[in-house]
């Protein structure tokens, strides 16, 4: 639909010259766009972080005493090495994420990190189930 949007802005822009009209409607575009992305998606948007590191449990301590959220180590095992590890799973806020890869990253400045959306996130500190 966004395509569909920006071609018929480009045909006028060009059949009718009126490039100031063009911005304009495409601003406007724009914003809509993101209103209904927002409603579709929700405004309490969250964000799934896994971390990797030999130092999970002071990563996970610091984002407990830091942030208040709770994390999960998970046993995994590493294909490229073939050894057992941790990893560190924790759902956050959008606002969180950089102070977890801030934590992770004092801590363990080798730790691989993967963030993920998630799109509905429910218990403690999160939507209540009804």
């Amino acid at each position: 639909m966004t395509i569909f949007d920006i071609a018929i802005i480009g045909i006028n822009m060009i059949a009718l010259k009126q490039i100031e009209i063009g911005l304009y409607s495409a601003i406007s575009i724009y914003i809509i766009n993101k209103i209904i992305e927002s409603i579709a998606e929700g405004i309490n948007f969250t964000k799934m972080i896994f971390i990797v590191s030999d130092k999970y449990e002071e990563i996970s301590k610091e984002i407990s005493d830091k942030l208040g959220r709770g994390s999960t180590a998970i046993n995994a095992t590493g294909m490229y090495k073939e050894t057992s590890r941790k990893i560190l799973w924790c759902v956050a806020s959008k606002g969180e994420i950089a102070k977890i890869r801030e934590i992770a990253n004092k801590i363990d400045n080798k730790s691989f990190m993967s963030i993920f959306n998630a799109r509905e996130v429910y218990g403690m500190g999160f939507k209540k189930i009804n």
